[in-house]
């Protein structure tokens, strides 16, 4: 049981650095669009799109980090056998059964 407890751990780690990556490569790619159409476009529309796509990149990226971090928390907790972890993997589980397919595996074997 306490190896399966270490492996949910470590799943949630990764998975929440997963996320956090991902929100990281939208915020680049949004960057980098918005640098594009800054440098190769003069108009006024596309002088009133690039901070409009660098907020949309900044928010992404904020929103995926908030929503990862209990993962990370969790996932800590769960590897050194904290109480409240259990708890709180078991509702991430729930929440990532929505997330198809690797949260979808992850929430299955965190149940």
């Amino acid at each position: 049981m306490a190896q399966h407890v270490k492996v949910l751990g470590i799943l949630h780690i990764a998975y929440a650095g997963i996320v956090m990556l991902t929100g990281l490569i939208v915020m680049v790619v949004m960057g980098g669009i918005a640098g594009l159409v800054g440098v190769t476009d003069h108009s006024p529309d596309s002088a009133a799109a690039v901070p409009i796509l660098g907020v949309i990149g900044g928010f992404i990226f904020i929103l995926l980090l908030v929503l990862s971090l209990p993962g990370v928390v969790g996932g800590f907790g769960l590897l050194q056998f904290k109480p409240w972890a259990r708890i709180l993997v078991i509702v991430l589980s729930v929440l990532e059964l929505f997330s198809v397919p690797f949260g979808t595996a992850l929430g299955i074997y965190g149940l």
